[in-house]
C-alpha cells in the first residue's frame, strides 16, 4: 500500500468522488499505562471500546491490555517496520468513516514510538486527529526528578554505538536546559560512563527506572556516583530507564584580585607580557589566559 495516502488525497480532490464519503472517521492517539494498569483513563478505555479498529505497535502486547479491561475491539499491527506501507490500510478505514485508535506498547504514541507517519498522513488527508492524553515516562520522570522543569529537552534514545553516543553527548555539553534521555537497560552503564566523561562526574543526574511498577526507582546523585551505584547493583541495570541530567551552567566570571594584579605589575616591569602572565599564573594559581588579558589591558593603560 506504499503511496496509498497520496492516491487517496488525489481521489478526494475530485468533488464528484468526494460525495461518496458521507463522513470521515477520526484517528485517536491514545496513551496507555507505562506499568501500573490503574493509570489508564476512563476516556482512553471508552475510546478503545468505541473505535472500529486499534492500530497497535505490538498486537500481542496490546491484546493483553484489552483483555484486562474486557475490550474486544479488533487489532492491527502498526510498528516501525510496516508503518509507511500499512498507513494506507488505516487511512482507507478512516476515509470510509471508521474511527481508529493508535496505541503504542506503553505510554504516549509517537514519543520514541511509532505513529508519526500515520498521524502525518491522516492530517494531510483532512482526517481529524484527536489526542487522548495519559501516561508518558519522560514527563513522569521529570515530575519527580527535582531538576528544573520550566525548560527541558528530550533526546530520546542515544545512538547504540560508543562513537555515535559520545558525539551526540558532546553536542549537548553546554545545553542549559534539563536533559532527558531514554536508555536500554543493557546499555545503561556504558551510557552513564560516557556521560560522566563528557559532562563531568559532578553534573547532577537522576535515574528513573521502572516507573509506576513494583520496583520503581528514582535516584538522584552526581553522575560519577550514579555510574558507580549502577555498576555495583545489577538490579539497577534492568527494566525501562529514563535518565535526566541538570543543564549546563556557565561558570561564574573569574576575576583577578588586587594581590594578583600587584604580582602581575611587578613582573610586567621586568618581563614581556606573555612571560609575565605565565609566571603570574604559576605564582597565583589563576588561569594564564585571564592574566594575559589583564596584562594587555594594563599595558594599554
Amino acid at each position: 500500500m506504499a503511496g496509498a495516502g497520496i492516491g487517496i488525497q488525489c481521489v478526494l480532490s475530485d468533488p464528484g468522488i468526494k460525495e461518496w464519503f458521507v463522513s470521515l472517521g477520526t484517528l485517536y492517539v491514545v496513551a496507555t499505562p507505562i506499568g501500573n494498569l490503574d493509570d489508564i483513563s476512563v476516556r482512553a478505555q471508552r475510546t478503545l471500546r468505541e473505535v472500529a479498529l486499534i492500530a497497535a505497535e505490538d498486537t500481542r502486547h496490546s491484546l493483553r491490555l484489552l483483555q484486562h479491561f474486557g475490550i474486544e475491539t479488533p487489532l492491527a499491527a502498526c510498528h516501525e517496520h510496516n508503518e509507511r506501507e500499512q498507513g494506507g490500510r488505516f487511512l482507507a478505514r478512516l476515509l470510509a468513516g471508521d474511527d481508529v485508535a493508535l496505541v503504542s506498547d506503553a505510554g504516549t504514541p509517537l514519543i520514541s514510538d511509532p505513529g508519526y507517519h500515520l498521524v502525518r498522513q491522516a492530517r494531510a488527508a483532512g482526517i481529524a486527529v484527536v489526542p487522548v492524553p495519559g501516561p508518558c515516562a519522560l514527563i513522569a520522570g521529570l515530575s519527580a526528578a527535582g531538576l528544573p522543569s520550566d525548560r527541558f529537552i528530550f533526546e530520546g534514545f542515544l545512538p547504540a554505538k560508543t562513537v555515535g553516543r559520545r558525539s551526540r553527548l558532546e553536542a549537548l555539553r553546554e545545553e542549559p536546559r534539563t536533559l532527558i534521555f531514554y536508555e536500554a537497560p543493557h546499555r545503561l552503564l556504558e551510557c552513564l560512563q560516557d556521560m560522566a566523561e563528557v559532562f563531568g562526574e559532578e553534573r547532577q543526574a537522576v535515574l528513573a527506572r521502572e516507573l509506576t511498577k513494583t520496583f520503581e526507582t528514582i535516584k538522584g546523585i552526581p553522575l560519577g556516583e550514579l555510574r558507580d551505584w549502577v555498576a555495583a547493583d545489577s538490579n539497577q541495570q534492568r527494566g525501562e530507564c529514563v535518565l535526566l541530567l541538570a543543564g549546563w551552567e556557565a561558570p561564574e566570571a573569574e576575576g583577578v584580585d588586587s594581590e594578583s594584579l600587584r604580582v602581575l605589575d611587578l613582573l610586567l616591569a621586568e618581563l614581556p607580557v606573555k612571560r609575565a602572565a605565565a609566571l603570574a599564573a604559576e605564582i597565583t594559581g589563576l588561569r594564564k589566559n585571564l592574566l594575559y588579558q589583564a596584562a594587555l589591558e594594563r599595558k594599554a593603560e
